[in-house]
């Protein structure tokens, strides 16, 4: 952790200014039987400007990291954090919070298992059943949702396991959205991740940070 925190001083020159320094662990003594752990901590450039995070804890409401989010924001505008052992124990814990936490805000999750073990692994029959168990820990958390609760679910970028190479692919990403009594159907392509911040600062009648894209989609969310 001391070499990547040395590495992010040096890289916050102006020259360089690299975005994530990521410090992965992992176990192991000989090639073939290195493991990681699930002990990674991302060293992030802190955001340049108010993102919808802060304009939700300013406002009073609680924004919950589960996962590598807090990293990723440097802490700004998470109330609380959250970490993860896997993809699964994120999706246990995301449960938890629905089922026993009161508590008016954002929930915020990250499955990384997706695409650290299984993507970048480019490991196909693994990933299948990695999406087999999260389906499953999905029926939980859908048990548990309360009436008001609006449940968005989606991706940062592909990762197909069957491609050549390791890095991530270009795939459009989905979007699924889910709260009780909605009733189906498809939506309209989007041209930017930024809606989903859009939409969830009207969702909670926050205003949107200055300098921030994104126009809401939360009436076609909820129609």
């Amino acid at each position: 952790y001391r070499c990547c925190e040395i590495a992010r001083e040096i890289c916050m020159k102006p020259e360089w200014k690299v975005g994530r320094i990521i410090a992965r662990p992992y176990v192991g003594t000989k090639k073939g039987e290195f493991k990681r752990t699930s002990n990674r901590h991302d060293l992030a450039v802190k955001p340049p400007r108010d993102t919808v995070l802060n304009a939700l804890e300013k406002a009073g409401y609680s924004v919950i990291s589960i996962g590598k989010i807090a990293d990723i924001f440097v802490n700004e505008g998470i109330t609380e954090a959250e970490h993860s052992n896997s993809s699964v124990h994120g999706m246990e814990q995301c449960i938890a919070v629905a089922k026993e936490k009161d508590f008016t805000g954002l929930c915020f999750v990250n499955l990384v298992d997706f695409d650290a073990i299984y993507g970048h692994r480019r490991d196909p029959v693994g990933y299948g059943e990695e999406i087999q168990r999260f389906d499953e820990k999905l029926g939980e958390l859908l048990s548990v949702l309360k009436d008001d609760d609006l449940l968005l679910l989606t991706a940062d970028h592909g990762n197909d396991p069957t491609y050549s190479g390791t890095d991530h692919t270009r795939e459009q990403v989905p979007l699924l959205v889910y709260y009780r009594g909605i009733q189906g159907g498809e939506g309209a392509e989007q041209d930017s991740f930024a809606v989903l911040g859009a939409s969830i600062a009207e969702n909670f009648s926050v205003k949107m940070p200055e300098g921030l894209i994104g126009k809401s989609i939360l009436g076609e969310l909820t129609r």
